[in-house]
Parts: structure tokens; sequence; C-alpha cells
């Protein structure tokens, strides 16, 4: 089964899934640049799914201004399917003295493996859910740039022992596509077999060779650097896609746009939306490989790392 904010179904119904997006989203880092409007995050979905897909993962996870039950509600207002996400960012996106920076990993994989199995937190206490709360089908971590520091540690030592309990797919942030190797032997140490992880932003390391290796190794690979161009043009990452794919990586591909931001939604004022990827880069794609990949790439793989069994 599939967690989503509505409640499991089967893999089978998940349909065309963008892996990697965020509804609601407020960060120190990214001061002006926050996703906190019900209404207009509302609109930007409905976007999305008018462009063709059908579900998305919101991969905001805890202390990072979530709002489970907005999200559950614009779900069932656009008909996109919505997987929560648990877990914790990389220690730069909390302010000092954030209650999530006090935990061991311990209470860490407590407080993750309660929001998969019994409903999210309210972000601001992390408190007990209210009755009814949607539940999270995602676990998430993040990592620096070559670097694991101790919040970064306990978090992934807490994901993986939320996963023992659940057995929930899990999602790890890579700087720059940095330390994937390193942050797969963190996460195997832990139980965590690499073929239950997605590698987030690894196509912002656009290199095939690399990518197959990790593909070989079982790990899901997360493309989401389109529309980017101040860095490279979307051909850098469809030519990456299509070698990776050639040399063997077909089916651990995933496709998202990690938009994320207030000032590149269309809703809140801004461009190119949500729905550049699947209305400008999925067409590309599809007329470089054929359909057959698009629908591996946003259909199958995606409801393969997601299915699980609590």
């Amino acid at each position: 089964m599939i967690r989503t904010a509505l409640g499991d179904i089967a893999a089978a119904d998940l349909g065309r899934t963008d892996y990697h997006e965020h509804l609601f989203q407020v960060s120190p880092l990214l001061p002006g640049d926050e996703l906190d409007d019900e209404q207009r995050s509302g609109r930007e979905a409905a976007r999305l799914r008018a462009a063709g897909i059908d579900a998305m993962v919101d991969a905001t996870p805890a202390g990072l201004g979530r709002d489970a039950e907005a999200v559950a509600r614009i779900s069932r207002s656009t008909g996109l399917r919505v997987v929560l996400t648990t877990g914790a960012h990389r220690r730069a996106h909390y302010r000092d003295g954030h209650p999530l920076l006090g935990m061991d990993a311990a209470a860490l994989g407590r407080l993750f493996t309660a929001e998969l199995t019994e409903g999210v937190r309210d972000d601001a206490a992390l408190a007990a859910p209210r009755p009814h709360a949607p539940r999270a089908g995602l676990l998430k971590a993040g990592i620096g740039y070559w670097s694991i520091g101790d919040f970064e540690r306990r978090v992934l030592d807490g994901v993986a022992q939320a996963h023992r309990a659940t057995g929930a797919p899990v999602m790890v942030h890579l700087e720059h596509g940095s330390a994937a190797f390193e942050v797969l032997g963190v996460l195997g140490d832990g139980g965590v077999p690499a073929h239950r992880v997605v590698l987030a932003h690894v196509d912002r390391n656009p290199d095939p060779g690399l990518h197959a290796e990790l593909a070989a190794a079982g790990a899901y690979l997360g493309y989401d650097g389109m529309a980017r161009h101040k860095s490279w043009p979307d051909s850098v990452i469809l030519d990456c896609l299509l070698r990776t794919a050639e040399l063997g990586g077909a089916d651990r591909l995933l496709l998202g746009g990690d938009v994320a931001r207030r000032t590149r939604y269309l809703a809140y004022g801004g461009m190119p939306g949500l729905e550049y990827l699947p209305a400008r880069f999925v067409p590309r794609l599809e007329r470089a490989a054929g359909p057959g990949l698009v629908r591996r790439v946003l259909v199958d793989n995606p409801a393969r790392l997601l299915d699980w069994t609590p």
C-alpha cells in the first residue's frame, strides 16, 4: 500500500507521480520564499493536477511549516494524491533552540515512527496529533555538502529506527548531489537497504556513470533540477537521465520539480510553477525516449518505492 494524506491506497492506483514538491514550507534559509497560504498552494496543486500529474510527494519534513490537515484538504479538493513526509532536514534549516535539535536519535526515531503510524504532529510544538490527523508515508533526512554533522547523523539514525519499525521508504537530501554512497552506507549500517532509498537532487551532480553505479546498488535516483538555468540547461538533466537509463538505471529513475519557492510558484505571483515538469520537461523526455521510459519514471518506479506494508 501507499500511505497518502487521505488514507492508504493500492500502489497500482497511484498514477503519474511527481516525487518531490512542497505545498507548505518555511525555513530560515529561505526568507521571503515561504509557502504558507492554503488557497495559493491549493491553486498551484490544481495546476499540477491539470497538467497531468496524479500524485506528488510533499517533501517537507518536521519543523519546517508543514500543515498536514491543509494538505489533506487540498488533496481532496483537487484530486491530487499527496504523500506526506516525516523526518528532518539538514541542520541549517532549523533555528537555534528548535525542539528537534535537542532530541537524541532514539527520540527522533520515536517521533518519526509515530508520524507514520498515528498522525503528523502540529509542526510548531510537535505535540500529540489531533484525532484523525493525516499520517506520513515517507521518511526524510538531509546532509550537507560532503558532510554529515552531528544532528544529521542523529536524524539518519532516527530515520533508520523508524524504517526498521515500519518498512517505510526513505528520501535523503543530497547537497549538490554529494556523498551519495556515503549516506547509503550509514543507512545500510542502520538496517535500511538501498532499494528503499531515493537520493534527492542526485542530478545536481549530472554524472551518468555514478548514477548507474548507484542504481546498480539498488538506490532510486531523484532528478529534480529542471528549470534551474542559472546552473545548467534542462538538456544536461535530460542527457544524463537518458544515458543513465542506457547504462541500466531505468528502473531507478524518478522525476520531481522541487520548485519549493514562493517566488517560483505561479499562484504566489512567481514562475515557472509546478506545472513546468509535466508541461515542459516530460514532453521532451517522451520525444527523446518514447512513452515506455516516461511510464517507468513517472508511474512504475515511484509506485515501487512508495509501496510499503506497516
